[in-house]
C-alpha cells in the first residue's frame, strides 16, 4: 500500500525572513569597487588568480615563520645562554656558518614579503580612492624592498674583522 504525500503548499517565513519571488527579488548587493574600462582589458577577463596566490602564499609563509622564528627563539635565547651572550662576536661567529645566514635570510625575506602582502591587503580595504592606493602600495614596495636588499647585503657582505 503506497503511502499518499500531499506537498505543502508554502512555507510561511516568520521574523526578517522574506519569501523571494520573481515578483518579489531579492535586493543585489553591489561589489565595494566596481571594474572601470580601465582595470578590464579589452578581450580579456577582468579576473586573475593573483589575490588567491597571495591567499596561498599568507598561509604557507606564516606557517613557515613561525617555525623559523620559534627555532630562532629557541636556539638563541634558551640553549645559547640568553641575550646577555648576544654582541657583534655572537653575530660574527653565527655568520661564519652558511646555516644560519640562510637562516637569517629566509626569516628576513619571508617576514618582509609576508608583512608586506598584509599591509597591500589592508590598502586595497581601507584606501578608497585608487590615487591613494596607488602612492601607498608605491611607498609600500619601496620599503619592502629596500628593506629586504639592505638586509640581503648586511647579511652577505658581513665582515667580522671590521675595525
Amino acid at each position: 500500500m503506497a503511502t499518499e504525500v500531499t506537498p505543502v503548499d508554502e512555507v510561511e517565513l516568520t521574523g526578517s525572513s522574506v519569501s523571494y519571488s520573481p515578483e518579489n527579488p531579492a535586493p543585489v548587493i553591489e561589489p565595494p569597487r566596481a571594474r572601470t574600462k580601465r582595470t578590464q582589458s579589452p578581450g580579456r577577463s577582468a579576473r586573475t588568480n593573483f589575490e588567491l596566490y597571495g591567499w596561498l602564499f599568507m598561509r604557507l609563509s606564516g606557517v613557515v615563520l613561525v617555525v623559523l622564528v620559534i627555532g630562532h627563539l629557541l636556539i638563541q635565547l634558551v640553549l645559547d645562554g640568553g641575550v646577555t651572550k648576544v654582541g657583534f662576536a655572537f653575530v660574527a661567529g653565527r655568520w661564519a656558518s652558511p646555516f644560519w645566514q640562510f637562516w637569517d635570510l629566509a626569516m628576513l625575506w619571508l617576514a618582509m614579503l609576508h608583512g608586506g602582502n598584509g599591509l597591500r591587503t589592508v590598502i586595497n580595504d581601507y584606501a578608497e580612492q585608487a590615487n591613494t592606493r596607488f602612492w601607498l602600495k608605491t611607498l609600500l614596495f619601496t620599503a619592502v624592498a629596500f628593506t629586504i636588499v639592505l638586509g640581503s647585503l648586511v647579511i652577505f657582505t658581513f665582515d667580522p674583522n671590521i675595525r
